[in-house]
């Protein structure tokens, strides 16, 4: 009998195809790369969207274990590549959803708050508050209110690690589920999703854009904080 797998069906997932391009829907709780712990990693399942190439995709650029949505695939070395530049630049547009505990008192603005490493070590993946670290800077907006809870898009204009996690929880309004950040409970669920990406891919067309619906985990507490039943 075969161990129950996070992704049973990855073509199922896809949200947007071309010939350099995969936007798939990534589930919370899956890893995109293998890690020293072992188990099951996106990877696994990448040699099903070849779709006759002869070479798997690959990822673009990273999602948290934790984090659910849209995530970019190059399909080939000179596709990842390109994609490579632009989303080392400022030029693709990321669109996240997060739930939050509390929220701010106004309905827009942005945090600009520089992040580093908690610890020497690179292995370590945890993130603090320090003005002498890398600059950071994230945009966000109110999208709802409800049960003392804040429904928040967040833009981040900077790609540093743990970034929305930290500039949240730095801002007296942690994201639901977080354990590191947030005091939330081992094991918890992460309340952040990557709603949307939007990518300059092709000089003379508008940009490519994929949407990943709202997850399960978090419809709960969308549905609080006023998200309509059809998105």
């Amino acid at each position: 009998m075969s161990a129950p797998t996070l992704l049973p069906d990855i073509g199922a997932r896809l949200l947007y195809r071309d010939a350099l391009l995969l936007v798939i829907d990534k589930p919370a709780g899956l890893p995109v790369h293998p890690g020293p712990k072992g188990g099951e990693t996106l990877t696994d399942h990448l040699d099903a969207l070849r779709f006759g190439l002869p070479r798997r995709p690959e990822a673009v650029h990273r999602l948290d274990r934790d984090t659910s949505g849209c995530l970019a695939l190059g399909r080939h070395a000179k596709a990842l590549a390109r994609l490579g530049k632009l989303f080392a630049g400022s030029s693709v547009r990321k669109t996240y959803w997060a739930v939050v505990e509390g929220g701010p008192a106004a309905e827009s603005g942005s945090i600009d708050m520089p992040l580093a490493r908690r610890s020497p070590d690179p292995r370590s993946w945890w993130m603090k508050a320090d003005p002498a670290g890398d600059p950071a800077l994230t945009h966000w907006r109110v999208l709802g209110r409800g049960d003392g809870r804040t429904w928040l898009e967040l833009s981040p204009v900077t790609g540093r690690t743990h970034q929305l996690r930290v500039h949240c929880a730095e801002s007296g309004w942690p994201i639901l589920g977080d354990p590191i950040y947030g005091g939330g409970p081992r094991g918890g669920v992460l309340h952040l999703h990557a709603r949307a990406l939007s990518i300059p891919l092709y000089p003379k067309r508008d940009p490519v854009r994929a949407e990943a619906p709202a997850p399960a985990h978090m419809r709960a507490a969308l549905s609080a904080c006023g998200l309509p039943d059809s998105m």
